[in-house]
């Protein structure tokens, strides 16, 4: 194993990690059905800062929504938009659902995402239909939801809420995320902070490193 100290637990990221996400889907949905582009907005880089204050639920899903027609030029139903917005979630392999159950045994995991209260009743009710478990607390030992504590990646404060919450030892703490900001934020405050390759599964990456045998 690479690490210093032994790894006692892992934080992960939702989208891209443990759930398939196709950002471009939701852009090509708006698109469909808006007059000025939603690039203009929202790219999976940068967005305007309605997505930030509805990640941080600082705003709610009807002000979020009505916020979207004012900068698109739009005069959208709240359901159009929804169903593009959820777009971009798509499936949760079982593979990966099996895995944290595996996981869980031996390390102490948690999920912590930027989100949103729109994002999580959709991604609750596929996994509920697919799979049977209502939300994502079965596979964790706590969840963390951006829109639920008022703090987003990659700023610090969102690492620090979770490791002092739970007494983690960022030396012994593994993070894995799909987007680099958001690991160069875990890596700041000392997290083992890996970036998770698109395409790549997650076992993969942690058969590497020792943390699971395959």
């Amino acid at each position: 194993s690479k690490f210093m100290l032994e790894i006692k637990n892992i934080i992960f990221e939702l989208g891209g990690v443990i759930i398939n996400l196709d950002i471009p889907k939701t852009i090509n949905e708006f698109n469909k059905i808006t007059p000025e582009p939603f690039e203009n907005v929202y790219t999976q880089l940068k967005q305007d800062d309605v997505f930030d204050k509805f990640d941080k639920g600082e705003i709610t899903e009807e002000d979020f929504f009505n916020k979207i027609n004012v900068l698109l030029n739009s005069n959208l139903s709240f359901e159009k938009m929804k169903f593009a917005w959820n777009a971009m979630l798509l499936d949760f392999p079982k593979n990966r659902l099996d895995l944290l159950l595996k996981l869980k045994n031996r390390y102490r995991i948690f999920l912590l995402s930027n989100t949103n209260e729109t994002h999580i009743t959709e991604f609750e009710a596929s996994l509920f239909e697919n799979h049977g478990f209502k939300n994502l607390d079965s596979f964790f030992e706590k969840v963390y939801y951006s829109c639920r504590i008022g703090m987003r990646k990659p700023n610090s404060d969102i690492f620090e809420f979770v490791l002092n919450e739970n007494g983690l030892n960022p030396e012994e703490t593994l993070f894995i995320d799909d987007t680099i900001i958001h690991v160069n934020g875990a890596s700041q405050i000392g997290i083992n902070a890996y970036l998770l390759d698109q395409n790549r599964e997650v076992e993969l990456l942690l058969i590497e490193n020792g943390i699971v045998t395959n």
